[in-house]
């Protein structure tokens, strides 16, 4: 998800951002409907993909919330995410973040994110999650063997759906920095979107438990 990679991000979807011509006025093709409906087109102006996922998630939005601002954790659960930490704290709740990503046959991306946190929930529950990044690739000198992402934006937007549920909506933009295989351009459309939004409730679901385990 200014990225926190959450999502970020997030991570994982870098890998299926593969060149593809913009158009004026690209319209949203729908690549998955089920579990969660997955949208992507051009980007106006580059050759960036947009993609846009949704879906509901069995895990509270509060719980939700904690893991995506929890930055430093990403690289214990978040799929291709190889390191990730909080670089500082920025005004009214923001982040800058690094995140590194170990994918497979192609060399490791990184990137810096600034993440702008728009709401929260309240103490309650109620309310919505509204977090952007946006890629801030010179915030720290580039790592050598590493290609550094300059084109990294979007957006978590959490909201409540009952006691244990939430719906979630997921959008964001990246270029990623060279040739990328095929069959990977069809796993960041649809499969690791997927499995993002998978590992996002799975450890939102872990971090229920853990609270309740506490009290």
């Amino acid at each position: 998800m200014k990225l926190s990679w959450s999502g970020a991000a997030v991570a994982a979807s870098v890998l299926g951002l593969v060149a593809g011509r913009a158009q004026a006025e690209a319209e949203w093709k729908t690549v998955s409907e089920k579990p969660y409906v997955v949208k992507v087109r051009a980007r106006p102006g580059s050759d960036a993909k947009e993609v846009w996922a949704e879906g509901d998630l069995s895990a509270s939005a509060a719980d939700v919330q904690a893991v995506l601002r929890d930055v430093d954790a990403y690289r214990h659960w978040m799929p291709y995410v190889k390191e990730s930490r909080l670089l500082k704290d920025l005004p009214e709740e923001g982040q800058l973040t690094y995140t590194k990503l170990d994918l497979p046959v192609v060399s490791s991306r990184d990137y810096v994110c600034s993440v702008v946190l728009e709401s929260k929930l309240a103490e309650d529950g109620s309310g919505v999650f509204a977090q952007r990044w946006r890629a801030e690739p010179d915030a720290i000198p580039q790592r050598r063997g590493t290609v550094r992402l300059r084109l990294n934006e979007g957006s978590w937007r959490v909201e409540p759906r009952g006691e244990k549920a939430s719906h979630a909506v997921y959008r964001f933009t990246v270029d990623p920095a060279g040739s990328i295989p095929g069959f990977l351009a069809r796993m960041g459309q649809k499969d690791a979107v997927e499995d993002t939004f998978r590992a996002v409730e799975k450890r939102a679901r872990h971090h229920a438990a853990a609270r309740a385990q506490a009290k």
